[in-house]
């Protein structure tokens, strides 16, 4: 902004950015109806709209007349209407085919199952088209192109300009929401910028005030790329310094616990690994060591793809906890998961004698009372199970460490509800599910990263590979191979049951999923191939509706052998190990996301016996969800699906966070972001250190943007 600033304007800018938190009832042109509209777009204040940024923008810059828009190119142009015609070719089919006309030539645009658009389009209206200029019967076409009716009201002026495309719902056009932004942005648009200067012109930014204008109302592309990018920055900056002054309440005034890494305890359980660590899981381990022995409380992700031996390098933090004489809990996000743990770590812990006890939903109430006595009275070292370790009747006498595998399948209360019980609890938390550099450091920027990206052991190997409903016979037959060579496999569904609509499983958008009227459940595709598919076979089921005993003893019947095939939904994505496991079939494929596709594909080729993965998807070649599953043929490298899913869908989707309740951004773009992201880690940990709780004049109303963008977690640092 150029110019000085009296202490009036100083004033009314201050005014202005404190209005941000109004509602937006306040603003010209919303009335009753259309702030109720709004508000289902999740609009309720004046910050809200300025965020709700546009989805596309019609170029005016570049209007092309109907005579030069060339065929094959994607083109806007400005005509009038001259016949709009409803068909009906078909009972359920409706085509509305709208001509419009400019001097130079004639267009016809064609639009599919929207008959309304015959309602609101009429003949003399100027109308803007946008999409790919096509020809057919003689004319040139568009299908299903954007369009808007540009009124004399619009502003456009001779269209010489960017006009933006705002995402609307019922009870509010694209231009009236243009117009309401418009006031919004000429009314309360000049605000005060709560980034400081320094960092604002370190990275060249665009100032707040003029990004507002820009994003919604841009000179250029370029320019509405630049301001996009600036408030990009202020929310992932945002973001991580809210994460930042969390840790840092929920742990001020604690005395952290500096462990012992090089006792007996830790030395006996390396002696009884019956493998040497890799070079990646030494080095992982060494990370966490030296942060346990730290006079600071530890708060640590380790990453790892399938199959990379997080489990081995937990168990050396375990052992940590023993030598220094107090307890730690791990906790899994399954029954099935936890007991492996105690089945796979026991007889290590044993070997290091280490005390250890599993504590799942189904444990027996004498065992479970005894296992909280031994808790209370610090006999017991090390606890593994499920969410059944928050209850209340287990109390640690002295908790130091926490351990958390796949932490995004547990909500943020149910994670601090066990490092409640050990305040300031180092915390190691693991997910198998490969995470995005960018990703990791915007969601986790607060919590330092280990990594492991190499198998010690790469098993046999997998193949997958992409198979449309009237060829599962393949997958079919593979399976009866397989058992014919004493081999297990697994089927697994998206739903659980035929009354399940799918609305919670689903891992992906519903414009990328293949229109199969028939998706399948657990139970009815049990039936079936028990019945009629392999009626020789043993067929077991696993869901999550089971109760934990009733996993237990499926899971157990699996591993032992009792079970041929195993058709179950995403309950076995995580941690379960049966070697001798070595075809999956994976029905309607395209309703699961890449990670967790890879991580059920983890489940075969485990030991020495190479496993094949099917997937079956009724999408066809060329489509969006076929090319998503055409990745998951090409590589196996769990970082590279990774950074795939992420540019395909929502960071958000890619963790699950839909169905758990946890942060999601609405304008970064972390496949793209990259610099962003790195300049909002490092810039928060410089402001963190400088002032943790942003108190200073200099940070207050960075304190205060913290607060109305990720408020329930600055109601958490307030309730600690």
């Amino acid at each position: 902004m150029g110019g000085s600033l009296s202490v009036g304007d100083a004033s009314e800018r201050a005014q202005r950015t404190r209005a941000l938190s109004d509602s937006v009832s306040g603003l010209r042109y919303v009335s009753g109806s259309r702030q109720a509209a709004l508000e289902r777009l999740g609009i309720l204040r004046v910050r809200d709209l300025f965020l709700h940024l546009p989805s596309r923008y019609l170029d005016f810059t570049h209007v092309l007349p109907i005579g030069r828009a060339d065929v094959g190119m994607d083109a806007t142009i400005v005509a009038t209407v001259d016949r709009v015609n409803l068909k009906r070719p078909k009972p359920r089919m409706q085509i509305v085919e709208v001509t419009a006309v400019d001097p130079t030539g004639l267009i016809v645009a064609t639009f599919f199952r929207q008959p309304w658009i015959a309602e609101q389009v009429h003949k003399g209206d100027r109308i803007a088209l946008s999409g790919k200029v096509t020809f057919a019967y003689g004319f040139k076409q568009m299908k299903a192109p954007f369009y808007e009716v540009l009124g004399p009201d619009d502003g456009t002026g001779s269209y010489s300009r960017m006009l933006p495309v705002h995402p609307v719902g019922e009870g509010v056009t694209a231009s009236w929401m243009r117009r309401i932004v418009s006031a919004a942005v000429a009314d309360r648009g000049d605000v005060c910028d709560p980034v400081p200067a320094r960092l604002v012109a370190g990275h060249h930014l665009m100032g707040l005030a003029r990004a507002i204008r820009e994003v919604h109302f841009p000179q250029t592309k370029a320019s509405a790329e630049q301001a996009r990018r600036r408030l990009a920055y202020d929310e992932l900056l945002a973001l991580q310094l809210t994460l930042r002054t969390r840790q840092f309440v929920e742990l001020e005034g604690i005395r952290p616990q500096r462990h012992v890494t090089d006792g007996p305890h830790v030395a006996a359980l390396r002696a009884a690994l019956p493998f040497s660590l890799t070079e990646e899981q030494e080095r992982a381990a060494a990370d966490i060591l030296r942060d346990m022995a730290a006079p600071q409380v530890m708060n640590r992700l380790l990453l790892g793809d399938v199959g990379t031996g997080k489990t081995a390098v937990a168990a050396v933090a375990l052992a940590a906890v023993a030598d220094t004489g107090t307890q730690a809990a791990m906790m899994a996000p399954t029954s099935v998961l936890a007991r492996q743990y105690a089945q796979k770590l026991g007889p290590l812990l044993d070997a290091a004698d280490v005390s250890w006890a599993l504590v799942t939903g189904a444990t027996p109430a004498a065992e479970r009372a005894q296992v909280a006595a031994c808790l209370a009275d610090g006999t017991l070292a090390c606890v593994f199970g499920t969410t059944a370790i928050l209850s209340d009747d287990l109390a640690f006498r002295s908790l130091t460490l926490v351990v958390i595998d796949e932490q995004h399948r547990f909500g943020v209360n149910q994670r601090a509800a066990l490092r409640m019980k050990g305040r300031g609890a180092d915390l190691l938390t693991m997910t198998a599910t490969p995470i995005p550099r960018t990703l990791a450091l915007s969601l986790y920027g607060d919590i330092a990263c280990s990594q492991i990206r190499h198998r010690p052991r790469p098993g046999a190997g997998i193949a997958t590979r992409v198979v449309p409903p009237e060829n599962v016979d393949l997958a079919y037959g593979a399976i009866r191979e397989a058992h014919a060579r004493g081999h297990q496999a697994y089927v697994v569904c998206p739903l659980i049951d035929e009354k399940d609509d799918g609305s919670e499983l689903d891992d992906v958008p519903e414009a990328e999923r293949s229109r199969a009227q028939h998706v399948h459940s657990a139970v009815s595709t049990a039936e079936s191939l028990a019945r009629g598919v392999f009626p020789d076979l043993s067929v077991g089921l696993l869901t999550g509706r089971m109760g934990a005993d009733e996993k237990d003893e499926v899971m157990g019947r699996f591993r032992e052998g009792g079970i041929d095939v195993l058709v179950s939904t995403t309950v076995i994505e995580v941690g379960v190990d049966v070697p001798n496991a070595t075809v999956m079939l994976v029905f309607d494929a395209d309703r699961f996301g890449l990670a967790t596709l890879h991580q059920l594909r983890g489940r075969v080729g485990r030991g020495d016996f190479p496993g094949t993965v099917y997937l079956e998807c009724a999408a066809k070649r060329g489509t969006p969800a076929r090319s998503r599953l055409g990745a998951l043929e090409k590589t196996s490298d769990g970082f590279e699906l990774a950074e795939l899913d992420l540019k395909l869908r929502h960071e958000g989707e890619v963790l699950g966070y839909r169905q758990h309740g946890g942060i999601s951004l609405r304008i970064s773009d972390l496949a793209s972001d990259e610099d962003l992201v790195e300049w909002a880690h490092e810039d928060a940990e410089a402001l963190a250190m400088e002032d943790p709780m942003l108190e200073g004049p200099e940070l207050r109303p960075l304190a205060r943007e913290c607060r109305e963008r990720f408020g329930v977690y600055f109601e958490e640092v307030e309730r600690a």
